[in-house]
């Protein structure tokens, strides 16, 4: 195991229990809000919430720009399992999307009504691409201080960043002044096919004990496409049936098992029972090393980014 491993070990519920992987409430759940006609709780995404709380999860992944944490709130009210036992994060919108961004205080303070819990165990900034048009005059700089106050002011147990590069983090860390206050978290794309969402952040952040998060793990097993083009015969299209034959388990738990002994916390979702019970499984097996090079080594032949391409899309960022 990596030293990042250690690092998902130090992460705990406020009781002290060991955070799973995430349960998300992004994409899938904001598409689905945004295309009803009338403003309503999403009462499959509480169902699905609910369900994967019944299983084993205790780690719920929100954001600001998801606009779920009404959801959020009536799952963990219905499931009647103790806040302290459960670990919630929220995201700062620094202003993309169609959310105008607020400053981050006002932002946790709306997170925490709509969440109905006077604390988060995690609060992200969801970017750094501020912007003068939609980031209302805050910076990373700015909004880096205003979660270290949350901390300080006990809102917050723990602060962190998302879809952060290197050069992003150094400016928190110079806010920070000790690393006290550094980032605790960056939640980034990351899947074999893209192991460094910019250059060098897996590594930068593990020598900083920064814990990364993935977004994203199981893109190789979804529809892959390039230029509108679906492209079928991708490196691990072969390669990870072997595995699941050789472990008896499903693709998809060998890469969420991948990623995890890279020391990196998957995030993911499901509203499938069976699905949701496999992910909770792969903590009762572990991959051979060989095997987990040879993933990389195949990832590392074909390239594919999901999410934030344009800004991106560099040489120097594959």
């Amino acid at each position: 195991m990596t030293k990042s491993v250690n690092l998902i070990q130090n992460f705990t519920t406020k009781s002290g229990k060991p955070i799973t992987f995430g349960t998300g409430t992004g994409t899938k759940w904001q598409n689905l809000k945004k295309s009803r006609d009338v403003p309503a709780l999403t009462e499959e995404l509480v169902e699905a919430l609910l369900l994967a709380l019944k299983l084993g999860y205790n780690h719920i992944d929100g954001a600001e720009i998801y606009t779920t944490h009404e959801e959020i709130a009536e799952a963990v009210k219905r499931s009647g399992i103790a806040r302290e036992d459960l670990f919630i994060s929220s995201k700062y919108n620094p202003g993309f999307g169609e959310i105008k961004s607020s400053n981050a205080t006002e932002a946790i303070d709306k997170a925490l009504k709509e969440l109905n819990t006077e604390y988060l165990d995690l609060y992200l900034i969801h970017a750094p691409f501020f912007t003068p048009e939609g980031s209302n005059g805050e910076t990373v700089e700015s909004a880096w201080q205003r979660l270290i106050d949350a901390k300080k002011a006990g809102k917050v147990r723990n602060i962190g960043v998302s879809n952060f590069r290197v050069e992003d983090l150094e400016r928190t860390f110079k806010v920070a002044g000790s690393k006290e206050f550094y980032p605790k978290v960056n939640q980034i794309e990351f899947h074999p096919y893209l192991q460094n969402q910019s250059k060098n952040i897996v590594q930068f952040a593990a020598e900083n004990e920064i814990l990364t998060e993935a977004y994203g793990p199981l893109s190789p097993l979804f529809r892959i496409k390039k230029d509108d083009v679906v492209i079928e015969d991708h490196p691990l299209v072969s390669y990870l049936p072997e595995l699941s034959k050789k472990y008896g388990k499903t693709p998809a738990q060998i890469l969420l098992r991948y990623t995890y002994q890279k020391g990196i916390l998957p995030v993911t979702t499901s509203s499938q029972e069976e699905r949701i019970k496999q992910s909770l499984e792969v903590y009762n097996f572990e991959l051979e090393q060989a095997d987990i090079d040879e993933i990389d080594r195949l990832g590392n032949l074909f390239h594919f980014r999901g999410f934030f391409i344009p800004l991106y899309e560099k040489p120097e960022s594959k």
